[in-house]
């Protein structure tokens, strides 16, 4: 028998300048030549996933929208030693953004990030910072606020504005580096091109990775490119990043597939 796959997506959610829907249409029709595929909304992982041999959880929109269900969702699949992909111990996105804060008190190349105003001193003195929640995902909640109206607030974070000149993706499956992306222009953030990496820039993606340890995943390092040149990182998604497969070559996206595919059917043994 063919290994059973559960791909848990939210095909109605409409983020911004992405389909989620096109995407996971696409992944899970390729996913089917090796496995039996159906597709489910997050709120409906918990109850379904005992008939399955894995779970992929795919492009399911932010958890905001139906946080008790995922919280049961993940008790469950730890309870019961559910096979999830990428694994329940993502210390990053999955977790909400105590990691921005953590990598910023360890001295990793992040945008340097507080919650207090107390703390405020340990960032670049800029006119601007931005507002975010801790538990936020996909900008929801983002604000940028000049200094001078910035208050204590619990459960947000605070960054400087950062004037960058491009963001950069990069892609993993488990560890290992698929392909990269930017966007040269700051303000379209989704208008995406392919981007070839340096081997300094891969170096810096992957300390990323490897300090979130997850074995078996899909991981987005986000990053901007700073004026001075450097990369700083903005976010680590580990839970549900997208992967714009619309903005590769057939051969790469093939690629990525067989990648995939293969840490799957691994993890079925």
């Amino acid at each position: 028998m063919r290994p059973r796959l559960l791909f848990v997506t939210d095909l109605s959610y409409a983020a911004a300048g992405r389909v989620y829907r096109d995407e996971d249409i696409g992944l899970a029709a390729q996913l089917r030549d090796d496995f039996d595929v159906a597709l489910c909304h997050p709120v409906d992982a918990a109850p379904l996933m005992s008939g399955f041999d894995l779970v992929l959880v795919r492009n399911s929109g932010p958890v905001l929208h139906y946080a008790s269900q995922y919280e049961e969702f993940q008790r469950q699949a730890r309870a019961a030693g559910t096979r999830v992909f990428t694994q329940l111990t993502g210390k990053a996105d999955m977790a909400g953004k105590q990691y921005l804060l953590d990598l910023t008190a360890a001295g990793y190349p992040v945008i340097p990030t507080v919650e207090r105003l107390a703390d405020l001193h340990r960032l670049p003195d800029v006119d601007e910072y931005v507002v975010k929640p801790k538990l936020g995902a996909d900008s929801l909640g983002l604000r940028l606020v000049p200094r001078a109206e910035l208050v204590d607030a619990a459960g947000q974070l605070i960054q400087p504005r950062i004037r960058f000149a491009y963001e950069v993706s990069f892609y993993f499956v488990g560890r290992e580096f698929q392909y990269a992306l930017y966007a040269p222009d700051p303000a379209l953030r989704w208008e995406l091109l392919p981007y070839q990496p340096s081997a300094d820039d891969l170096r810096f993606a992957q300390r990323f990775v490897d300090w979130n340890d997850v074995e078996h995943g899909i991981q987005r390092v986000d990053a901007c490119r700073t004026a001075a040149g450097a990369l700083l990182l903005v976010e680590l998604e580990d839970l549900n990043p997208y992967l714009s497969l619309d903005r590769v070559t057939p051969a790469t996206r093939d690629a990525f597939v067989a990648a995939l595919t293969a840490s799957l059917l691994r993890l079925v043994g």
